[in-house]
């Protein structure tokens, strides 16, 4: 089937306003763009340079499309009860107390809360523990280096209405609160990748629940506000996207810092894959199918490529910009502190117009980086010779970690000031 076929055979939207069970939302426009000279040559370099084409099963781009349409019913029917009774408070209360004692020791548990953390509890057949410590290791290594990297990379989907919009209509990462948010997201990277803190019992773990019931009640709220345009976009916080994330916390920064200086190898990186896919499995991202190799990884990032719509408009800009300035100095703070933001700021901006496309950097209007913008490259030399040493002496594997560690809970603690991530649903919305 031709690329044009393809698309004129996507299923439509339910004449009564409910997705169909192979609907395909009107922004995926992977067909439309697969004929294109850019697709053409990406495919005949792919097949070429990295022996297979690029482009994926069509089955599994269908798949993968309709996800879009896929939230996360065992905790939506505990996010349901208790929007419908006591609200976000008392779930939260509850899902705390289960998590520091146990199920058992909440009194009169929901039905729908004993599910959930049996549905948490119950590992998945796929499942590599050892796997998920040697990904989680190799997360660990690129220190706060990763969270930019992946703070930048987000910037691009801003452009899609799936991603941006539920950011827009929510408020969350626009103005003085998107530093906030960036620094909690980096709260959770950091607790679900130290070591064990997927186990049990750990604050990585306890971290994943609370991300993915907050998830969910955005989800239950967006999809009744008058803006939200399924037909369009599926789903808000859907499985697609979701697995887009994953591969941006594993497969990209894997590939990308490797221009800082990192040597993570193909193991290393599939480790990480590993890795994330378990953090989305405690977070309900369960899609019906998740890449286990550097080529189906790529092939995804090929789809990913290809299947934007670019829609997002000036909600999709101001996130980027509100993102660019995330770590400018306050006026009114003291002269030192002020100088010290000025510096972080400033290498702030240099990743985003490192690793963000020149186009997306000028399509978002964001501001010149000039030299700062060379900073990721000044970290190559003592990086590069600090990763060779390491694969020389494995001994000192667990020295890098240790540092690693300790660099990124340095970056952390000053950024956040005292402050605690909460993992909080915003309550309000904007428009």
């Amino acid at each position: 089937m031709s690329a044009a076929a393809a698309a004129a055979a996507a299923p439509a939207w339910h004449p009564r306003g409910m997705p169909a069970t192979d609907a395909i939302p009107e922004e995926f426009r992977y067909w439309q763009h697969l004929d294109s000279r850019p697709a053409r040559l990406a495919r005949a370099v792919g097949r070429r340079v990295l022996g297979f084409d690029p482009a994926p099963p069509d089955d599994r781009v269908r798949a993968f499309a309709r996800s879009y349409y896929d939230g996360d019913p065992v905790a939506e029917a505990f996010v349901d009860e208790m929007r419908a009774g006591p609200g976000w408070g008392a779930a939260r209360a509850l899902v705390d107390r289960a998590l520091a004692d146990g199920v058992d020791a909440v009194a009169d548990a929901p039905a729908s809360l004993r599910r959930l953390f049996d549905d948490l509890e119950q590992a998945p057949p796929w499942l590599d523990r050892a796997l998920v410590d040697r990904g989680a290791r190799a997360f660990r290594r690129f220190g706060p280096a990763v969270f930019r990297f992946a703070g930048t990379i987000t910037l691009e989907a801003y452009a899609e209405s799936s991603v941006a919009k539920p950011l827009a209509l929510t408020g969350a990462y626009a103005g003085s609160s998107t530093r906030h948010r960036f620094l909690e997201t980096a709260a959770f990277w950091i607790a679900v990748s130290e070591p064990g803190g997927l186990d049990a019992g750990a604050p990585g773990r306890a971290a994943a629940l609370r991300v993915r019931l907050m998830h969910v009640f955005v989800r239950r709220r967006l999809l009744a506000h008058p803006e939200w345009d399924a037909a369009a976009w599926g789903v808000p916080i859907n499985q697609g996207d979701a697995l887009l994330t994953l591969m941006g916390g594993s497969f990209a920064p894997g590939l990308a810092l490797r221009a800082m200086g990192y040597r993570p190898s193909r193991a290393d990186i599939e480790a990480m894959m590993h890795f994330w896919r378990y953090v989305g499995h405690l977070m309900g991202v369960r899609p019906s199918w998740y890449p286990t190799s550097l080529r189906e990884a790529a092939q995804l990032s090929f789809v990913a490529a290809l299947k934007g719509a670019r829609r997002a408009g000036d909600d999709g800009v101001r996130l980027c910009q509100s993102y660019a300035r995330a770590f400018a100095p306050d006026p009114a703070a003291p002269r030192a502190r002020r100088w010290r933001d000025a510096i972080d700021h400033r290498v702030h901006l240099g990743y985003t117009r490192f690793f963000l496309s020149a186009r997306s950097y000028r399509h978002n209007r964001l501001p010149a980086a000039g030299p700062w913008a060379l900073v990721p490259l000044l970290w190559f030399p003592p990086i590069f010779a600090a990763e060779t040493l390491r694969r020389w002496v494995p001994a000192l594997d667990d020295v890098a970690d240790r540092r690693a560690r300790r660099a990124r809970d340095r970056w952390f603690a000053r950024r956040m000031a005292g402050r605690r991530a909460g993992f909080e649903p915003v309550q309000r919305f904007v428009r």
